[in-house]
């Protein structure tokens, strides 16, 4: 199992390696998700993700106290309702806008409630 979680948190950690360079990508979730695999395979690079200088003080922020900066909660919440109203603006059936609204607005809801960093 310990190479199975090493091949999870290694696929975690490339897609945070690619969120660094594409600004609509996320960085920090997946390196959440890589630090949780690292801890199960190798807690050398799992340290190594929460001893970063950049991302590390977020990913032990929401470790220790599921903590987001108020910067990232303006950025999600700013992501989803632009999502939103390209969904609408584009002409997707009602429904649909609907539903993503409604999924974005209970992920909203628990981003905006956690600690602030």
């Amino acid at each position: 199992m310990r190479l199975f979680w090493y091949a999870f948190g290694a696929f975690f950690l490339g897609l945070a390696i690619i969120g660094i360079a594409l600004p609509v990508m996320p960085t920090v979730p997946f390196l959440l998700v890589a630090a949780w695999a690292f801890a199960k395979s190798s807690p050398e690079l799992r340290r190594k993700i929460q001893e970063h200088p950049t991302y590390g003080p977020s990913v032990r922020a929401w470790q220790e106290r599921g903590a987001i900066s108020r910067n990232a909660k303006i950025w999600a919440v700013g992501a989803m309702t632009f999502g939103i109203a390209i969904s609408f603006w584009v002409g997707m059936p009602v429904w649909v806008v609907a539903t993503q609204a409604s999924i974005c607005a209970v992920v909203g809801v628990y981003v905006t409630t956690r600690p602030d960093l």
